[in-house]
């Protein structure tokens, strides 16, 4: 029981590797899908697992155990082995919940922030101006509603007034798309499992793909598309008070851009689906299934403590 319950703990060092070939020879709007699918799917058997793993301590507390109705200590197999990975899953629990936490709280004020900063700007098709030189654009998801794009000065100056319209198609693909709920997820799954927080950047490089892909074809240029996104990660500069952009707010310079622009200059977006990404599929159904398979152990190990498999004890079935 306890190695099936290991097993999908151990699975998404997998993920990386594959992920890295999807975001590159997929059409990034479904490899976009399916490694946000994979890193939430794995990142979820760890959570269950981990919950798991730590119930055979949990039910030797008395109170507990008088809870769950328990006759005798649930035998999950060696104890040595059992109470040990008892006590490295609430570790890792703890961990995984320290690290949401704050990883959450810190997302949230730099989201904050950042609608501060363009609080009550005029807006003009979704987009407001910061008048600042610095060259910057990203798009900003709404707190409570639609989000808007955020384009500075600086940045319309860098740009001659089509790679602007470019630009801006890239902006308006990010929130159209949602793709910040892509990238909350893929978030969310990296602070449960330190594979899966090398998972997103591949998650957000196919955001980027597919926001530059929906430009090219609303510009129905994909060489200008190349020009803008490259001509503005040349002008992007950090910001002076050393401030972090949000996570969430996807802008075109992100992400490894040569990449980018050598995809767009290519003759159209990838539209197979490689091996990679069937062997993410297989990669969460094993996990899934050697999940369930150890919470079925364990469910069968409680129902013997509570006295309710006599036969497992040893007592006959057919007596009286």
């Amino acid at each position: 029981m306890i190695a099936l319950l290991l097993l999908p703990l151990l699975l998404p060092w997998a993920l990386p590797p594959l992920a890295r070939r999807t975001a590159e020879r997929v059409r990034p709007d479904i490899a976009l899908r399916a490694i946000t699918g994979a890193a939430a799917a794995l990142a979820l058997g760890v959570v269950a697992c981990l919950g798991a793993l730590l119930l055979p301590l949990a039910l030797h507390v008395p109170a507990l155990a008088r809870l769950a109705h328990l006759l005798q200590p649930v035998q999950a197999g060696p104890a040595v082995l059992a109470f040990g990975s008892s006590a490295l899953a609430a570790g890792a629990l703890a961990v995984c919940a320290i690290a949401g936490v704050r990883g959450t709280a810190a997302e949230v004020g730099r989201l904050r922030a950042a609608h501060e900063r363009v609080a009550g700007l005029p807006e003009a098709g979704g987009m407001c101006v910061l008048d600042e030189d610095r060259p910057d654009a990203f798009a900003l998801p709404g707190l409570r509603g639609a989000g808007r794009i955020v384009v500075t000065a600086g940045m319309l100056r860098a740009l001659d007034p089509s790679e602007r319209e470019a630009l801006l198609g890239h902006e308006r693909a990010h929130l159209a798309a949602r793709h910040h709920l892509f990238l909350a997820l893929a978030q969310l799954a990296g602070w449960c499992h330190p594979a899966l927080a090398a998972v997103v950047p591949e998650v957000s490089f196919a955001a980027e793909r597919a926001a530059d892909e929906a430009a090219a074809r609303a510009c129905g240029d994909r060489r200008l598309a190349a020009r803008a996104v490259g001509r503005a990660a040349l002008a992007a500069t950090p910001r002076r008070d050393g401030a972090r952009q949000p996570t969430l707010a996807a802008g075109g310079t992100t992400g490894p851009v040569p990449a980018r622009v050598r995809a767009l200059l290519a003759e159209g977006p990838v539209r197979r689906v490689i091996p990679a990404a069937l062997a993410m599929a297989l990669l969460c159904t094993a996990a899934g299934a050697s999940s369930l398979a150890g919470s079925i152990w364990l469910h069968r190990g409680v129902e013997i403590a509570q006295g309710e498999h006599p036969s497992d004890r040893g007592e006959s079935t057919g007596a009286p």
